[in-house]
């Protein structure tokens, strides 16, 4: 009989898991994006002028949303002003930025030794044929004047606009630098020699890996919460932490060498999948089963993947590529134990009451199982 009962477990396991995959794989063809991800400037001194390259969707700085505090553009107030944005025609959409720019250079700091210099514009394209439920990136090219003599440059821009990467062009061991929003970059030298050591790197990009965990990967949080509302023990939890652990570092640094690519398209629906999958399944089977682990690992690979992409946008610093990939690894996982260990001062002490699984454990995993259903929905038809 425990023979049959196990059988009956592991197919509505596997049917669950069918179901839900092959929802997120028929509509990911569909799917939307909407995370606000960092601008990325290339700098490079070419005689009296510094020179920048600014490779970012515009449509979010015109519709003054505050890119540094949110990590949707949906949840912004400004949602509806940038939408219509995304749906101007390209030639439209480069007006509107052009009669924006004072503001915006007015709100970008460059100091050349010391002393603030005004950015002018150089031009900008908007490109066509896209999908108007997907980012729009455009190129901005603009310059700031160098003072005859000038030996340094430090550069960062208004928090409003978000994250910047900021990287040096033209010269030897140039400078690579993650600017939060509102930064200030380091003293620069315009003639190079900044290169971030590889300890420099390695700490630097622990941060970065952490920000993507809390506060911008929700999606990434309720995944390690539904591990935790299975779990009753330490033991159990760390066996689909390790899991999950492992899959992604495993994805995150083979799709970041570039053996592995997939697009956003696939891989953020089967996210919100794998989300709803493990709280559902909390609902359904009250305990740990031998196949919990291999599941948890097969949606491990998937949110590597996830991780990558938010890599992919930005890169890592060609000089110290490994060391900057084990510090965003290591973030990431100090992110997802930072969550662990705060479900565990809010509801840990209920673990061996009667009654936490029915109070506590299953309303958790329904509302995470909402929530992730309606993502499924939400990147793939809407």
């Amino acid at each position: 009989m425990t023979r049959i009962q196990g059988l009956h477990g592991l197919g509505r396991r596997v049917i669950l898991g069918l179901v839900m995959s092959s929802i997120a794989i028929l509509w990911g063809a569909f799917a939307a994006a909407h995370e606000v991800l960092p601008a990325i400037a290339d700098m490079e001194r070419e005689g009296d002028r510094l020179a920048f390259t600014v490779e970012a969707p515009l449509e979010g700085h015109v519709a003054g949303i505050d890119l540094g505090a949110v990590g949707d553009t949906d949840a912004a107030p400004e949602a509806e002003r940038y939408d219509a944005l995304r749906a101007l025609e390209p030639d439209e959409m480069e007006a509107r930025f052009r009669a924006f720019w004072p503001e915006m250079a007015e709100r970008i700091e460059i100091l050349v030794d010391g002393a603030r210099v005004t950015p002018e514009i150089d031009g900008v394209e908007v490109p066509g044929g896209i999908d108007p439920s997907l980012p729009r990136p455009a190129t901005l090219r603009f310059h700031a004047p160098l003072p005859e003599g000038a030996e340094s440059v430090q550069v960062g821009w208004d928090a409003a606009f978000g994250t910047l990467v900021l990287r040096q062009q033209g010269v030897e061991a140039p400078y690579d630098g993650y600017l939060e929003a509102g930064a200030l970059s380091d003293t620069i030298r315009l003639s190079g020699g900044d290169q971030a050591s590889a300890w420099e790197s390695f700490v630097a990009y622990i941060p970065v890996g952490f920000d993507h965990i809390l506060p911008k990967g929700l999606d990434h949080i309720l995944f390690v919460l539904g591990l935790f509302f299975l779990a009753t023990r330490f033991g159990p939890l760390l066996w689909q932490v390790s899991a999950f652990t492992l899959a992604h570092t495993v994805t995150l640094a083979l799709a970041a060498l570039g053996y592995v690519s997939v697009p956003a398209a696939i891989v953020e629906p089967l996210i919100a999948a794998s989300i709803a999958f493990v709280a559902i399944e909390n609902i359904l089977f009250p305990r740990l089963g031998v196949w919990r682990p291999v599941i948890v690992f097969g949606f491990g690979l998937l949110h590597g993947l996830g991780f990558a992409s938010v890599l992919g946008e930005f890169g890592l610093p060609a000089g110290s590529f490994v060391p900057a990939l084990i510090g965003f690894n290591i973030g990431v996982e100090l992110g997802q134990l930072t969550v662990i260990a705060a479900a565990f001062l809010a509801v840990g002490w209920a673990w061996r009451k009667p009654w936490y699984r029915r109070v506590i454990a299953v309303p958790a995993s329904a509302g995470i199982a909402l929530v992730g259903i309606w993502w499924v929905i939400e990147r793939t038809l809407l």
